[in-house]
């Protein structure tokens, strides 16, 4: 999954059917289930010292989220690859290879998309990360700056900018 700037998310067809299967599992079979446990659990008495029944809510309650988080993935989506930059931009749906501190023996080559993109042999980073947005919009052979947890600056040289192609 690619976001771009328009809110737009840009998805293979596999993965648009994987997360649509997803849905169509947690709204269907699996409130099913969960709806099944915490009656059970109701049914064994005091609610208020229920391990089980606290449990199966709390396991409802990401159930839901992740379905809210499916539903706005999907409804914002776009079948297809992610408009690649032509002139080595660093943009959403690339792989990127960049040095730290210019440094061309310590490098990190990632996908810049959301996890749900991509396979698990390509290590990803998110557009809205502190490194995303620092290399997005520069071109290879350029420094760009971002800010680390602690609130020091690291610097960065893009080495390489290509197109996904997982």
């Amino acid at each position: 999954m690619t976001q771009t700037s328009e809110n737009v998310t840009w998805l293979t067809q596999e993965a648009y059917n994987k997360l649509k299967d997803e849905l169509a599992y947690l709204t269907g079979p699996a409130r099913t289930e969960i709806a099944a446990k915490i009656a059970a659990a109701r049914e064994e008495g005091d609610l208020r010292e229920n391990g089980g029944y606290h449990a199966a809510k709390e396991e409802q309650g990401k159930q839901e989220l992740r379905v809210r988080q499916l539903t706005q993935l999907l409804e914002n989506a776009k079948v297809g690859e992610a408009p690649a930059s032509a002139d080595g931009t660093v943009a959403p749906g690339m792989v990127v290879t960049i040095a730290f501190d210019g440094d061309e023996d310590d490098t990190l080559t990632f996908l810049l998309a959301s996890r749900e993109y991509a396979s698990a042999d390509v290590e990803t980073y998110s557009p809205q990360s502190p490194l995303g947005t620092g290399v997005i919009g520069h071109k290879v052979g350029e420094d760009a700056e971002y800010e680390l947890p602690n609130g020091k600056k690291a610097s960065v040289r893009i080495l390489k900018a290509e197109p996904y192609n997982g």
